[in-house]
């Protein structure tokens, strides 16, 4: 869904050492698409690929996180489909002539379905990635700190055909001590399924690493004969009703920051 009178915008949010970027640009022009395409070896790319959006959270000594589109979509599966629906074979036949191709499409999932975390960012000083027990402390993230700083960035959306929609966005908030992401990825695909892939992130001014979460969640729709309709198109209120199905807690933890040599003093 386009927003009429569109315009880009290039942000930059101070947090401590941390700067935040937040770029919003236009949709990809479909030649650069295309190109971006073969260079991932894919038939197609979403509808709405917005390859030129992120969202950076950068420490100024180098390290860091962002989250962009093309990163997102190296971790689809490219060798087959994920979901065989009734309308797949024919949804792809469709797609390939209206992309004047007389190559056989290759399957691929044509859902985008990613298991993308962000991408970690830094040369020499990169962050270290732990598994961890710690969860992100949600009690505290509901107390009414003041929002300094707000954005969501769309990275991909796609009809699938108009047979439901697979999307990936990422949105920030920075409180005065904190700050916090949400990844999402949602597809639904009507009479099909749901699924949710979420990765939250977590910092605390006073720590010296990140906490990340990553959820996975879906059901088939034909398992949510009891949940009203409307909320099949609403993230946020069928997220209550999706199992579980895979969990990842782990700790981003920084390298060591060097300190600026004082020279020695007699």
């Amino acid at each position: 869904m386009m927003i009429h009178g569109f315009k880009s915008s290039n942000q930059d949010f101070s947090f401590g050492p941390w700067k935040i970027t937040a770029i919003k640009t236009h949709i990809m022009k479909s030649a650069d698409v295309e190109k971006l395409a073969e260079e991932m070896h894919m038939p197609c790319l979403p509808e709405m690929m917005f390859g030129d959006n992120v969202l950076r959270i950068q420490h100024s000594s180098g390290f860091g996180i962002e989250f962009n589109a093309k990163d997102a979509l190296k971790r689809v599966n490219k060798n087959e489909g994920a979901v065989k629906v009734a309308c797949a074979e024919e949804w792809q036949e469709s797609r390939a002539e209206n992309e004047h191709s007389k190559e056989i499409v290759k399957p691929y999932d044509w859902t985008y379905t990613t298991d993308y975390k962000g991408t970690l960012l830094g040369n020499d000083l990169t962050i270290s990635v732990f598994s961890t027990s710690e969860r992100i402390n949600t009690e505290k993230l509901k107390t009414r700190e003041q929002i300094s700083f707000f954005e969501e960035v769309l990275l991909f959306e796609d009809e699938l055909h108009d047979h439901g929609v697979s999307s990936l966005s990422v949105k920030i908030r920075v409180m005065p001590s904190s700050f916090f992401v949400l990844l999402r990825f949602f597809l639904r695909v009507d009479g099909v399924l749901i699924r949710m892939n979420d990765t939250r992130l977590y910092h605390e001014s006073d720590k010296t690493y990140m906490v990340r979460e990553y959820t996975s969640k879906g059901s088939k729709i034909s398992n949510l004969s009891h949940v009203p309709p409307p909320f099949f198109t609403e993230p946020n209120e069928i997220a209550q009703y999706l199992p579980v199905t895979e969990t990842i807690c782990e700790r981003l933890e920084f390298p060591p920051i060097p300190q600026p040599q004082t020279p020695n003093s007699y």
